[in-house]
């Protein structure tokens, strides 16, 4: 009889024990604070492997002190709640911000950012960015009006770019050109 008891003491230690083991582990942990430029580089990863962010969603964000701040456009509503969903779970992140926009859903804004996008990354200048996974130059279009977003290599690059997104004739009002260069031409002097 006592061997009884003691094994079923030993099973009630062991259940008790086991459940604290699981409370444990599903506990919050506290998490040590995360720089800023930690939590940026993360955020960037998490926005860049966010599977329905395409050429025709732009976001740029700010991090100060763990508190992220997310700006810029997307197609779908919600691509804009996913986001901040995204964002919220890094570690080191104490506040989200949302300012992105929605963009208009609108069958003719989708049709002229397909012809827009064909006209750029069909241009011999510019077909090699095209094979990126994620290609680098950003087509915005709100209401008809059209915004190039992103990085090229060069002047020329952002010149032809510019040029092809006029050449729809679709657009309400000339194309806004916001694309960065990131090899710039030396200046002379």
């Amino acid at each position: 009889m006592r061997a009884t008891n003691r094994q079923a003491i030993g099973l009630v230690a062991g259940l008790v024990l086991g459940a604290g083991m699981v409370l444990a582990a599903n506990a919050p942990q506290a998490s040590a604070p995360q720089p800023d430029p930690k939590i940026a580089q993360e955020v960037r990863h998490e926005i860049v492997m966010y599977s329905h962010y395409t050429i025709f969603d732009s976001l740029a964000f700010n991090v100060n002190n763990g508190n992220v701040v997310l700006q810029g456009a997307v197609t779908e509503p919600y691509k804009k709640s996913d986001l901040t969903k995204i964002v919220q779970g890094i570690p080191g992140v104490t506040s989200v911000t949302n300012q992105v926009e929605v963009l208009p859903l609108s069958p003719m804004d989708n049709r002229l950012r397909l012809q827009i996008a064909n006209a750029i990354y069909r241009d011999p200048a510019l077909s090699t960015l095209g094979f990126q996974a994620l290609p680098p130059i950003h087509i915005i279009v709100d209401n008809g009006h059209v915004t190039l977003e992103g990085v090229v290599n060069n002047t020329l690059q952002k010149q032809v770019a510019g040029m092809r997104a006029s050449t729809t004739g679709l657009s309400f009002g000339p194309v806004v050109n916001n694309l960065k260069v990131e090899n710039p031409p030396a200046k002379k002097g």
